[in-house]
């Protein structure tokens, strides 16, 4: 048995180098680059990765990882990002299932252990996180949605026991990037599907029940400082894609109005 890596990348020079260490003992391991200007495809260059440029422009993350499938040359594909890291428990445990006959399952689930501003978040949603990214390659059909991501598989999904480190939300100006550019894309996806009209009591009840679920309902403001700070800021964040929304609704209306005889 042996196993491909997958990481899709965009700019991550600062990152990519300790993602690629963490799973050196792969066989092999890929870079689906989406348009870097710095030296990402450099770096994974240098590390012996087998690196492909596959296009710029609109985020299409389950296009990405569906091109991942055709790339990987071997039995299993596990999928990185650059900001995760594989441990040495989670390595170990990963050689055991790809290394083993008969599989037991076509596909795993891994736990996150994820750092906010250099912090282990512990409430919030932030534990437990599971991702699936193991998949034996005859059993994964694809991926689907155009935000958050799912996998399709074929067989019976399996839970391994040690984490990746998630290394998110490095520094307040990458988050604020982050959510001037995924606010966007949700928003649209929102008016895709005909939401409702935002009216003024909307954006109440969407902050309010947003601080309430993260903060008080889920422990967010246990995790101190920096929980503190990913409760209001994820409020904000809603805020945003939701104000978004109303500007594309109106958009639409006055284009409507202006298009009557």
């Amino acid at each position: 048995m042996s196993l491909s890596v997958v990481i899709i990348a965009k700019n991550e020079e600062k990152m990519i180098e300790d993602a690629i260490k963490s799973v050196s003992y792969a066989d092999e391991i890929i870079i689906l680059d989406t348009g870097s200007s710095d030296k990402t495809k450099l770096i994974a260059k240098s590390f012996n990765s087998k690196v492909f440029n596959i296009g710029s422009g609109k985020i299409e993350f389950a296009k990405w990882r569906s091109e991942g499938i055709s790339k990987a040359k071997h039995d299993w594909i596990f999928y990185l990002d650059a900001d995760e890291r594989v441990t040495p428990e989670l390595k170990k445990e990963m050689i055991a299932i790809t290394g083993s006959k008969p599989k037991k399952y076509s596909a795993y689930a891994i736990p996150r252990r994820n750092f906010y501003l250099n912090k282990e978040m512990k409430y919030g949603g932030a534990w437990p996180d599971y991702v699936i990214r193991l998949f034996y390659k005859s059993n994964i059909l694809g991926w689907k949605e155009k935000l958050h991501e799912q996998p399709v598989f074929s067989g019976d999904l399996g839970h391994l026991t040690n984490p990746l480190i998630h290394l998110t939300h490095r520094d307040l100006t990458s988050m604020l990037e982050k959510t001037i550019k995924w606010s966007k894309l949700e928003a649209e996806e929102l008016f895709k599907a005909n939401h409702p009209p935002m009216a003024w009591w909307r954006f109440l009840r969407i902050m309010v029940g947003e601080f309430y679920n993260r903060g008080i309902k889920l422990q967010g403001l246990r995790d101190g400082t920096q929980g503190l700070i990913e409760v209001i800021f994820q409020t904000y964040s809603r805020f945003i894609t939701y104000a978004r929304l109303w500007e594309i609704q109106w958009q639409a209306q006055e284009k409507s109005k202006n298009q009557r005889p």
